[in-house]
């Protein structure tokens, strides 16, 4: 059977024929429409982002994280071309509306334009950060392409340059859509949606996290919001100003990353599942029918007693293979609190993973942890993807929420202890410390990092590692100066752990890759890669003396150091 393995981080639709997916699992899938069957597939060298039917329904065009986009016939999947040279993840590529052309938005801060044959007629350098959304504008040779820089600027295909730079005002803006008109809708990190016409610039409050993505059908002037606030809502845009049609809450196994309009009223959603999910606009009603879950693991943790607890997006909790509890939602972290085990994901809910007893609901998702014990109480900060530290308390047999640390400005993607230090990262590149002994905040460094900050570990007496996008393992002293190594990985390194004694500096990369460091011998003494898959998560076994390295595969492998 012919369905996802890893998380559908993209869809698309073309009219009431076929739907299409790309996969963490590397997979690109088409599916015919009416009947929900899987009738091809094909694969990338790593995961697959999003994808795009072409305006005739004839080809499908797929972003990926092998730094390619890639032209396919549908429905057969049979490559025709690659879009090869980006440097970085390709995050989004689209089809010019009337021409044999494509568009590519890369994290190598580029947007670049194709032909069919896979031919590089431009390329357009200006942004100062990631690209991750492009369009065609819709009536000229003309793109538009937002940033992690804050800005969205437009380019001529003619001049080969940049033709106008709006400054979104810092604040990072992931997604853009574009009318007939030549309306432009933003999306940003503040939950706004922003709308550049003809009258100028307005900004509509439209959720209360971050938006991820929007969708226009221009031709019956509807646009779909998506948020990590866990809603999605329609809006009348026929006027140029959002009018909010209808707001549901998404489903739990629903991935606010993409959806696309596709036959009569519904729309198509991505999910943490193996197929995707339905959603009827006009008669407001989800698909019933159930996503079968994933094998993905997302955390692992060793345990004193030899065992090892897993768990990932299908939010089941394991011990050695055996399920002991259900969260029901994705989860990102695993972290011991006194008799507790926090986790939490998708869902912004804090969890003992031991019960799956819910202990706390924040407004966004969760992605990290890390605990500590203060004047002989114990405490643990959860990283929410709205740059909090949600303060935990141990109290008796549960855990309560005294408040929110003050971290980032963006989404926290790792958090831990060493002396009386917290530590943070970031993705939008910063590190932040904390005194534990007064819960104060010490210092932030917004450019700790050259790219995104994927995870931190305490090494012990005040020290830190940091590992980033830019493929580099810092090594942070107790006075904040970082030692820059260059690591041996080729793909963004997502993940970092310690042994106890701090010596040993495991990182993990999302093309599978592990290699450990020796602080004492000053050298990478292990590169391993066990998986194809990535990396998910690290954590040290002192027990076997070992590194458990979780994958998106559903394995658990071990690495000596």
């Amino acid at each position: 059977m012919i369905q996802h393995k890893g998380p559908i981080s993209g869809i698309a639709a073309w009219r009431d024929a076929y739907v299409a997916t790309a996969g963490y699992d590397n997979q690109v899938i088409c599916w015919e429409q009416r009947s929900g069957r899987a009738v091809s597939r094909s694969f990338h060298d790593h995961l697959a982002n999003q994808v795009q039917f072409s305006p005739d329904g004839r080809h499908l065009l797929t972003s990926s994280s092998d730094y390619t986009a890639r032209l396919w016939s549908v429905p057969d999947l049979r490559l025709v071309a690659v879009f090869a040279g980006q440097e970085d993840d390709v995050e989004m590529s689209v089809f010019h509306p009337t021409r044999d052309l494509v568009a590519t938005a890369s994290r190598d801060h580029r947007v670049r334009v194709y032909d069919f044959t896979g031919r590089l007629l431009a390329t357009f350098t200006g942004h100062t950060a990631d690209v991750i959304s492009v369009e065609w504008a819709r009536d000229a040779d003309e793109l538009i392409s937002s940033s992690d820089d804050g800005t969205i600027k437009r380019w001529s295909l003619a001049s080969g340059g940049m033709i106008d730079d709006l400054d979104m005002d810092g604040v990072e803006t992931d997604t853009v859509a574009i009318s007939c008109d030549g309306t432009i809708f933003a999306g940003n990190d503040e939950g706004q949606i922003i709308v550049v016409g003809p009258s100028g610039r307005n900004l509509v409050s439209a959720h209360e996290a971050g938006i991820k993505r929007l969708v226009l059908d221009d031709a019956r002037g509807l646009l779909v919001s998506l948020s990590y606030d866990r809603t999605m809502r329609l809006w009348n845009v026929a006027s140029g100003v959002p009018e909010l049609r209808d707001t549901t809450a998404l489903p739990a196994d629903v991935w606010p990353r993409s959806c696309a309009f596709a036959g009569g009223s519904r729309l198509v959603y991505a999910t943490f599942g193996a197929t995707y999910r339905t959603y009827d606009y006009e008669a407001r009603t989800w698909d019933s029918s159930a996503v079968p879950a994933t094998p993905g693991v997302n955390a692992v943790l060793p345990e004193a007693s030899g065992a090892t607890l897993t768990v990932g997006d299908s939010g089941l909790v394991h011990r050695d293979g055996k399920q002991v509890a259900a969260t029901g939602s994705l989860c990102n972290f695993l972290t011991p609190l006194g008799p507790l085990v926090l986790t939490g994901g998708q869902l912004g809910k804090v969890f003992d993973a031991l019960t799956g007893r819910e202990l706390h609901q924040h407004r966004s998702p969760l992605n990290c942890a890390a605990a500590f014990e203060r004047d002989g109480e114990q405490y643990a900060v959860v990283g929410a993807y709205t740059g909090e530290g949600l303060l935990m308390r141990l109290d008796g047999g549960g855990a309560v929420h005294l408040g929110d640390l003050d971290l980032h400005g963006n989404a926290v993607k790792g958090v831990a202890v060493s002396g009386d230090l917290l530590f943070s990262v970031a993705a939008d590149a910063s590190a932040t410390w904390y005194r534990i002994s007064d819960l104060t905040k010490v210092a932030t460094v917004e450019d700790a990092h050259d790219r995104i900050a994927n995870g931190c570990a305490g090494l012990g007496d005040g020290w830190f590692a940091s590992v980033s996008r830019d493929l580099k393992l810092r090594l942070w002293s107790p006075e904040r100066r970082a030692e820059v190594l260059n690591t041996p990985h080729t793909h963004s390194v997502k993940c970092v752990a310690a042994s106890g004694d701090g010596r040993l500096v495991a990182t993990g990369s999302y093309n599978g890759k592990v290699a450990v460091y020796d602080r004492a011998e000053r050298a990478w003494t292990t590169v391993e890669r066990p998986t194809t898959a990535g990396i998910s998560a690290l954590a040290y076994d002192p027990e076997r003396k070992l590194f458990a390295a979780s994958s998106y595969d559903g394995e658990v492998y071990r690495i000596g150091g």
